[in-house]
């Protein structure tokens, strides 16, 4: 039975007499462009086969009943909204509701019960995926008339005010607007956008799972933002016109932090840097020049492991071990880091091979499991029959 199924089920065993709509959101990957969306930049995320399901039916009062599938747990509350619950997962949804109450489009009482398969921690964004389920949901249920976009940034206003992590926007836009078989080039600063078909010909995105959970992601990744925002304000004293990274050259890191702070220089450098890299990464793409944005990939990692020091030891390990492979095209960590998943460009027959050769060096190395996810790019939040 498809997850779809199982949570349209499990919805009407809990509130019969309805018949739930129903909500895909995915997870993404993003395959260059790693901590640039705070800072006002370019990212090149995708939406991805795995996805939160998500049913929701209307109530005649103001009260909020949701149900977890995947952890079997319970949750309520009125519309009149608490402050975020220690059980975390409930933040996600009360959130959105909360975002969509202060811009004035508050929804009425509702029940809703989801499910997903993508893996918690690994890097592939499952809160933004929930988030613009609900809010996508919300919209359709109560035509409340928004459209894909406001429905992003409330979703990422969620995350900020309410959950309390300081992220971009990134996470939530590649699930809203993902197209199968493309990337998007997304410009931070002013949400312009572009698809470009992702040709992998004889390759496949693969995931390479740490089975390390992001225990310092949260606190770091909000340490990060303010490294950067302290980097810009050391440039403005100089050049007041300047408001994010996105505007800083090398040069101006090199007369006026490097002298400073060394290390908000090289932090700011590494952003700086990506910026760079990612728009001659889809220059890449464009030519079908796989082995080349590939290298990118690599270039990448090296600089979130040692300039922006976001890596750990298991995704420092995952990316050595295949580097130098002629199957691997490119590889990176992916995500805020201190754990989640590597992204690997593998010529699709060599797969099980590397698989087979990787995992035990893996656990007896880091003593973990490594878990596998071999992915593919597909379409954007929408509404779906089971």
């Amino acid at each position: 039975m498809s997850l779809a199924s199982q949570v349209q089920d499990r919805f009407k065993s809990l509130f019969p007499g309805t018949d739930p709509l129903l909500v895909r959101s995915p997870g993404r990957v993003n395959l260059i462009g790693e901590h640039t969306d705070y800072n006002q930049g370019f990212v090149l995320p995708a939406a991805i086969d795995k996805a939160i399901y998500l049913a929701i039916g209307p109530r005649q009062d103001n009260e909020i009943r949701l149900y977890s599938v995947d952890l079997d747990q319970t949750f309520a509350c009125t519309l009149e909204l608490p402050e975020p619950t220690p059980e975390h997962w409930p933040n996600y949804l009360l959130g959105v509701v909360q975002q969509l109450q202060h811009a004035g489009h508050p929804p009425a009482g509702f029940n809703c019960v989801f499910a997903g398969d993508i893996p918690i921690g690994s890097g592939m964004s499952s809160s933004a995926a929930l988030e613009c389920a609900t809010g996508f949901a919300l919209n359709e249920l109560y035509g409340l008339g928004l459209d894909k976009l406001t429905m992003v940034r409330l979703a990422q206003r969620a995350e900020n005010n309410f959950v309390g992590l300081q992220c971009g926007i990134m996470d939530m836009f590649a699930s809203m607007f993902g197209r199968r078989n493309h990337v998007i080039r997304l410009d931070c600063q002013s949400l312009d956008h572009a698809w470009f078909p992702l040709r992998l010909d004889d390759a496949r995105i693969v995931l390479l799972d740490t089975n390390v959970k992001h225990s310092l992601a949260s606190s770091e990744y909000n340490t990060r933002r303010q490294q950067c925002e302290a980097g810009v304000r050391l440039v403005r004293e100089h050049y007041p016109e300047v408001t994010s990274l996105r505007e800083v050259t090398l040069d101006m890191l090199d007369r006026y932090v490097a002298p400073v702070d060394e290390l908000i220089y090289r932090r700011c450098r590494f952003i700086v840097g990506e910026n760079a890299r990612l728009l001659a990464g889809t220059e890449d793409l464009g030519r079908g020049d796989l082995a080349a944005f590939g290298r990118k990939m690599f270039e990448t990692h090296e600089g979130l492991s040692r300039e922006y020091e976001v890596s750990c030891r298991e995704l420092d390990f995952l990316v050595e071990e295949v580097k130098g492979d002629p199957a691997v095209l490119g590889a990176r960590m992916m995500g805020g880091g201190f754990g989640g998943c590597t992204i690997n460009l593998v010529k699709e027959a060599a797969i099980a091979g590397l698989v087979d050769r990787i995992a035990p060096v893996y656990r007896d190395a880091m003593k973990k499991e490594l878990k596998v996810y071999v992915t593919q790019i597909e379409d954007g939040t929408s509404r779906i029959k089971p």
